[in-house]
C-alpha cells in the first residue's frame, strides 16, 4: 500500500478508536436516567351519554313496533250494524281489525276488534250470528252484541270470550244513542267495558306483518292495483280505492263514500278479499263457512298479491299464503278482511 494510503487508514482508524473511547468515556460518567413524571389529569374523563333504545314489541293487531311493557288490556269484539239506518258508525274507523260478513237479506255486518285505540263508545251494536264464535275466538277478551237467536247466543256463550249482551245487561254498559232509530241505536261503553275486565290477557297476534310498508308481500310480490270491487249481493257491494296520496285504502260501499260518524271517510292499511262457503242450514240465517281454506287477496301499499286463506280450528287465527305457499306479510296498520262469498259474490281489482 502506498504511504498516502496507509496515512489515511490509519488516521480513519484512529478516530474510530477514539471516538469509541471517548463514548466509552462518557457513557461512564453518565446520571442515571430521571424517574417518569405521573401525568396530572387536568380535566374530568369524557362519558358517552348514549343509551342504547329499547326493544321493540308488535302491536299483536297493527303490527306496529311499541315499548315493551305497553301492549295492555284485552282485545274488544263487537258485532257492529251495517243497516242504512246505522250509518255513519260510531267508533268503527278506529278499530283494528274489521270482517265483513253476509247475513239475511243480502245486507252485511261488521266484526269489529279494538284494542290499540278503543273509543269511548262504539256501535251501533246488532245481534249475534253463527259463524261469529270461529271469528272472534282467536281474538279472546271480549264480544259485545246486543242478542241473538238462543241458538247463537249459547254458541258464543261457549267460547271462553267474555259475552256482555244487551239483552242480559243489568248495567249501563249499553244504552240507546239519540239520532238513530231503534233498533239501529245501542251503543257500548266500550272504554269502561275493557276497564271492568282489565285483568283478561291482550291478544294474541292475528297476522303476520313485515319489518317496514316497503316489505309487506304484496309491496314486494304483488302487482298495481287502484281499486278493489267486491260484491255480497245486489244489497252490498263495498269497494276500496288506493290513495297514494294518504297510503291508505279509502272505502265506498254502493258507489258512495263510506264515513265514520266523525266525517272521516274509512280507511284501511290492508284489505284482504276472502273467498268463503256459505252454510245455509240455518234457514234465512247465512253462515260464512271460517274452517277450511279459500282463494283470497291481500292488499297493501297500492299492490295486491293473490294467494290462500286457511282456518283449522275456532281457535286457530286465519293464516294467509301466496301462491308459492310463503307466508304473506300485512303492512303495520290497520286491516279490513271482506268475507266474500264464493257462490253469489264477485272479487273485481282494477288495475
Amino acid at each position: 500500500m502506498p504511504r498516502a494510503a496507509r496515512s489515511a487508514a490509519s488516521v480513519i482508524v484512529g478516530a474510530v478508536v477514539a471516538g469509541s473511547a471517548l463514548a466509552a468515556g462518557l457513557a461512564g460518567c453518565s446520571s442515571p436516567p430521571s424517574p417518569t413524571p405521573t401525568p396530572t389529569p387536568t380535566e374530568a374523563a369524557w362519558v358517552s351519554d348514549y343509551v342504547a333504545p329499547e326493544p321493540q314489541v308488535l302491536s299483536p293487531l297493527r303490527g306496529t313496533s311499541v315499548a315493551p311493557g305497553s301492549v295492555v288490556g284485552p282485545a274488544l269484539s263487537a258485532k257492529v250494524d251495517n243497516h242504512d239506518g246505522a250509518r255513519p258508525q260510531i267508533g268503527l274507523g278506529r278499530a283494528d281489525i274489521v270482517f265483513e260478513e253476509l247475513v239475511e237479506g243480502g245486507i252485511t255486518r261488521y266484526v269489529a276488534i279494538w284494542q290499540s285505540d278503543v273509543p269511548e263508545l262504539l256501535g251501533p251494536v246488532r245481534s249475534i250470528r253463527p259463524m261469529d264464535p270461529d271469528i272472534i275466538t282467536p281474538f279472546g277478551g271480549i264480544v259485545a252484541y246486543s242478542g241473538g237467536q238462543e241458538q247463537f247466543v249459547e254458541m258464543m256463550m261457549a267460547t271462553p270470550v267474555v259475552n256482555a249482551v244487551f239483552d242480559y245487561d243489568d248495567t249501563d254498559i249499553f244504552y240507546r244513542v239519540d239520532g238513530y232509530e231503534s233498533p239501529h241505536d245501542v251503543v257500548v261503553k266500550a272504554i269502561e267495558l275493557v276497564a271492568r275486565n282489565a285483568d283478561l290477557a291482550p291478544p294474541a297476534q292475528q297476522f303476520a306483518y313485515a319489518a317496514t310498508p316497503a316489505a309487506a308481500s304484496a309491496v314486494v310480490d304483488g302487482t298495481g292495483v287502484s281499486a278493489i270491487n267486491t260484491r255480497f249481493s245486489d244489497e252490498r257491494w263495498p269497494s276500496w280505492s288506493w290513495d297514494a296520496a294518504g297510503q291508505l285504502y279509502l272505502r265506498s260501499q254502493e258507489g258512495s263514500p263510506d264515513q265514520d260518524s266523525d266525517g272521516v271517510q274509512l280507511a284501511a292499511t290492508n284489505v284482504v278479499v276472502m273467498r268463503v262457503g256459505i252454510d245455509w242450514s240455518y234457514g234465512e240465517v247465512p253462515k260464512t263457512v271460517m274452517l277450511g281454506s279459500g282463494e283470497a287477496w291481500v292488499s297493501s301499499g297500492g299492490k295486491t298479491i293473490h294467494g290462500t286463506w286457511a282456518k283449522d280450528a275456532a281457535t286457530s287465527p286465519i293464516r294467509l299464503v301466496d301462491d308459492s305457499g310463503v307466508v304473506i306479510r300485512l303492512a303495520e296498520g290497520n286491516t279490513w278482511v271482506e268475507l266474500v262469498p264464493s257462490d253469489q259474490g264477485s272479487v273485481e281489482l282494477v288495475p
